[in-house]
């Protein structure tokens, strides 16, 4: 007989279900956005360096993010294929593996943080205030980051068998501690928040953000662990038995191998941008700071998206297994409508409103600048890479992850970069800042045709070609 979860993903009308998958998810990811954004609003309160050290911080921090995501996602889409076709031996022997590989991620960035974190923040900028407060965030988001490996694995495992809402809860936990804790370690005794003085605070500026961000992700790991042990009843994990399989771990980076290098593609990219943007532009370090607020900023925009995505992956790999293809192509549709709808808003927001936005980070002067015809600049495409990422998610499901790795190549580093740089220097030359940032939207619309070729060579040699039994 099948489970709840199995019939959920199979039989539940597919609008239903895909809100059912993602409002929790979407709702996680909107509090991750928050807790992000909150912990650079306190760093900014200690000074504008320590805001930019979190900033040129944020591309070694998104590499360890980058593999822990896409052993999950490789985990995800094999786990929920095996369920779709009854193998509930292998989906068991696949979630193993994922804690496994885990693990393994921990302990490379357990070193890069010991032995790494300052020779990356001195291969970026010179200045001694920041790279102190660099190190001293990196040291301990690298360090202490089982917490986040565990977290991640643990909350696909929960993805990938349709409780989606326990990963809300998780998420949304870890978030919150974070949240609490960021003024109490960042700022000091007494700091006068407007509405009341700071009666708590230990003023450790970077390396508080650093400690509130880990003790938040190790809650949600022993918070994600417990769950799956006691209500996720398709997965039964029995590690004192467990053998590594090279054939299985062979699978599973075949499809989340792609997603790490897109991570890292994205982790090159910001730290090549953040070197442009210092020495190519007038604005030097506060055009790399506005770019890291960027970043914080298009999280409420994007993180509802991404939402959706790790929702929607399951169901289509599900029903791909299961060969139900009008539930798939159905579920492509209604993310992409979605998708389009939440960027639609955050363009909105960015064009009315960049002066409020980066405000939140005690903007200087000089900026907001920078700043505001940045956001006005960047925001103009945020629809078309909603529908990129929707079709992304449907390449990492059907075991194309290759194909999201060659557009976000394209994206990032093909074009991106090198436009980014030649319009920096004629910037420079003529002392305006803002044409750097028109690389965004040109790298975006490049990226969308690129994405539009893959899919409609997917479509017709995989999703076309499956049986609906539906």
């Amino acid at each position: 007989m099948e489970n709840t979860a199995e019939n959920k993903m199979g039989v539940m009308p597919v609008g239903k279900l895909v809100l059912n998958m993602s409002v929790p998810m979407m709702i996680s990811m909107l509090v991750q956005a928050l807790y992000n954004v909150v912990d650079s609003i306190f760093v900014s309160m200690v000074s504008e360096e320590a805001l930019s050290a979190v900033s040129f911080s944020f591309p070694a921090q998104n590499l360890m993010i980058g593999l822990a995501t896409g052993t999950a996602v490789g985990v995800n889409a094999l786990l929920s294929r095996a369920l779709g076709a009854g193998d509930r031996e292998r989906a068991n022997r696949i979630a193993e593996h994922g804690v496994f590989l885990s693990l393994i991620g921990y302990v490379v960035f357990l070193l890069f943080g010991l032995f790494g974190s300052r020779a990356f923040m001195l291969s970026q900028t010179q200045n001694t205030v920041i790279v102190e407060y660099g190190v001293d965030y990196l040291t301990v988001v690298c360090c202490w980051s089982f917490g986040l490996y565990g977290q991640m694995i643990f909350e696909r495992l929960m993805q990938a068998t349709g409780r989606t809402f326990y990963t809300m809860i998780t998420q949304g936990t870890g978030a919150i501690i974070n949240i609490i804790l960021d003024p109490i370690f960042i700022l000091p005794q007494g700091y006068d928040m407007g509405l009341f003085k700071m009666p708590i605070g230990f003023n450790m500026g970077t390396e508080g953000a650093a400690i509130a961000t880990v003790i938040g992700q190790i809650v949600a790991f022993i918070l994600a662990a417990f769950i799956n042990h006691r209500k996720n009843a398709d997965i039964r994990l029995d590690l004192k038995k467990f053998r590594p399989q090279k054939h299985l771990i062979s699978r599973i980076y075949a499809i989340g191998l792609p997603s790490v290098i897109m991570m890292a593609i994205g982790s090159v990219m910001t730290w090549l941008m953040n070197i442009i943007l210092i020495n190519y532009t007038v604005g030097k370090e506060t055009a790399a700071t506005v770019f890291g607020a960027y970043f914080k900023l298009n999280s409420f925009a994007f993180m509802p998206v991404f939402g959706l995505n790790n929702g929607v992956i399951p169901i289509i790999a599900y029903n791909y297994g299961a060969q139900k293809r009008s539930r798939m192509t159905k579920a492509i549709r209604v993310s992409l409508a979605l998708a389009s709808a939440f960027m639609l808003l955050g363009t909105v927001l960015f064009l009315l409103i960049p002066d409020v936005l980066l405000g939140f980070f005690n903007a200087s002067e000089t900026m907001l600048a920078i700043g505001e015809p940045a956001l006005r600049i960047i925001a103009s495409t945020f629809v078309v890479a909603g529908v990129c990422i929707v079709l992304g998610s449907v390449f990492q499901a059907l075991g194309y992850s290759v194909y999201s790795m060659i557009v976000s190549l394209a994206r990032q580093l093909i074009v991106l970069v090198p436009v980014a740089w030649a319009l920096a220097t004629i910037g420079r030359n003529i002392g305006n800042d803002n044409l750097v940032w028109i690389a965004f939207p040109v790298a975006e619309i490049v990226s969308a045709a690129v994405t539009a070729v893959l899919f409609i060579r997917l479509n017709k040699k995989v999703i076309s070609q499956i049986p609906d039994r539906d």
